[in-house]
This record gives C-alpha cells, structure tokens and sequence, in this order.
C-alpha cells in the first residue's frame, strides 16, 4: 500500500515532528521512527555548555553510493544543523568565534550505518564535537631566546662537522 501525499516532504515533516500523512489514522503505526526532541533534552558540548534539542535541525536524506533498493529508498543518512545567530545559549563571544570559524551554520552528516537512529547519534556527536573544537581557545606562543646552552651545542657541533669536512680534504688541496 503506497499512496502519494501532494506537497509532503519527509525532511520538513520530520524537522517538525510530524509522522507520514499515509500512517495517520493507522492504529499505532508512525511514520518517523525518530520521536521528536524531548522537551528538556540537551546536546552536551562540554560541561558549561548544553545546547536544547529545539535549536538543532536535522534532516533524513538517502545515502550516496552504490547499494541495492535498500540504499536507494530509504532515508538513512542525517545531517544536523544548529544556527549560530539564533541561539539563545551562547554568549556573544562564542557566538563571534563559532560564526569566525564556521559561519552561521555548523553541519554535521553521518551516513556509515543503515540504521537512520544510529546515524542521528553520530551526526549529533560529531556536532558537539565540532562545536567544541571551534569554541576551543588556543594559547597564544610567547617567542623565547636559545639558552646559552643551545647556541654553545650549536657552535660545537658546527665546529666538529668543519673539522670532518677538513679531514675529507685531499692533501695538497689549499693547505697552507
């Protein structure tokens, strides 16, 4: 039993929530195997910050690639999304070096398993592992001098490689 459903798109339907239009009305069967977001549930980046399940989009898209009527129909692959702009839970310099480093959008995709629920918690970890990663602040390199000990190791060790090439020398050859 397939029905066409005008103007249905499973990508829209599934960022809202929304079962399959043709599943509605069946007893206990939805279309989206996914629920919708927990009210309190959060992406845990790091341990000051947790990003609501609401500002993070996902979409359900087939994979790339070879494969059998598996590959080719089933909407496997996940790509998730969190706006950098909108987000109520960075502060604004986050916001900058996310937006500096990544643009208004962060994206992740995952498309290793067959199973879109496994793949949605990959996406959802390499996310939080981004957006870590472009929250991160690198120390800034103070220049330092050679010790006194280095440059006394360099000037030797010029010294013995100048006495090894003298030593090569064929006698007669500008000795003095």
């Amino acid at each position: 039993m397939s029905r066409t459903v005008p103007g249905w798109s499973y990508s829209r339907a599934v960022a809202r929530g929304e079962s399959h239009p043709e599943n509605v009305g069946d007893a206990g069967i939805t279309g989206d195997t996914e629920q919708s977001p927990v009210p309190g549930a959060s992406l845990r980046v790091h341990k000051a910050l947790a990003i609501p399940m609401s500002e993070i989009t996902w979409r359900a898209t087939t994979s790339g690639g070879p494969g059998g009527q598996h590959a080719n129909r089933t909407l496997s692959r996940v790509e998730v999304q969190f706006d950098v702009d909108t987000s109520a839970v960075l502060g604004p310099r986050q916001r900058a070096r996310l937006h500096e480093r990544y643009g208004p959008v962060v994206r992740a995709a995952a498309s290793e398993s067959r199973s879109q629920a496994r793949n949605r918690q990959l996406a959802l970890e390499r996310l939080a592992e981004r957006i870590a990663a472009g929250l991160r602040v690198d120390p800034t390199r103070r220049p330092t001098k050679p010790t006194k000990g280095s440059q006394v190791r360099r000037v030797e060790a010029k010294r013995q490689r100048s006495e090894v090439k003298r030593r090569r020398r064929t006698p007669g050859d500008g000795d003095d």
